[in-house]
């Protein structure tokens, strides 16, 4: 049985000597949850692929223990934290792509990632550094928290807007009863009448509420 492995962004096809292929290619099948990271003790391994998965959490910080890594793509994904430092170590790796995931922070540097500067392979809205255009002004604080503070004082400003229209439509509703009723004679003695209304049913209820409270504890 021929088999077919996605190597460098490349379809290879193998049949008679597949059985010496170091790659593992397990991309698109809808693979969940974590990366292992028991996976980075395949220390022989030249080519990884769980691109096109739906994978989360965050690179395995042992990542830089696979130094035959020739190849590596976690692209479309939903991984998230930052890209570890120990794939500065990983020298050997001329072909990578990360895009299309949630990384965030500053994209390590080293002696083979400098080679990798197409940007494309690091398509992530909150990654930062070399080779994309947006610099990390802090490291300490990545684009991620930055865009939170953002949203934070966006969020302030709307709940300000809210309570002036509150604001607003109370006064302009009050001002606008009080009016009708200062120039309206007729009206303002209706809504007196109705008022002393309400307060003579509400006083006869509590009365008889209170003379029954009264007559049970007399029994």
């Amino acid at each position: 049985m021929d088999v077919i492995q996605v190597f460098k962004g490349s379809e290879l096809e193998y049949t008679k000597t597949f059985y010496i292929v170091v790659n593992m290619d397990l991309s698109s099948n809808k693979l969940t949850g974590e990366i292992p990271p028991e996976i980075t003790a395949l220390a022989m391994l030249m080519g990884l692929n769980l691109s096109h998965n739906h994978l989360s959490g965050s690179i395995p910080d042992s990542i830089g223990n696979m130094k035959a890594l020739v190849s590596l793509d976690f692209s479309d994904n939903q991984l998230s934290g930052t890209i570890p430092p120990s794939m500065a170590a990983l020298n050997d790796l001329s072909s990578m792509n990360l895009s299309h995931n949630n990384l965030s922070g500053r994209i390590p540097t080293g002696k083979q990632l400098q080679t990798l500067i197409d940007p494309s392979i690091y398509a992530n809205r909150d990654l930062c550094g070399a080779p994309l255009p947006n610099n990390c002004s802090n490291p300490e604080n990545p684009p991620a928290t930055r865009s939170k503070k953002k949203y934070k004082k966006g969020n302030g400003l709307r709940k300000v807007w809210f309570y002036l229209d509150i604001t607003y439509g109370f006064a302009t509703g009050f001002w606008g009863i009080i009016g009708v009723l200062a120039f309206k004679k007729q009206w303002r003695r209706k809504l007196f009448m109705i008022a002393a209304i309400t307060m003579d049913k509400v006083y006869v209820a509590v009365a008889v509420k209170i003379s029954k409270i009264k007559r049970g504890r007399e029994a």
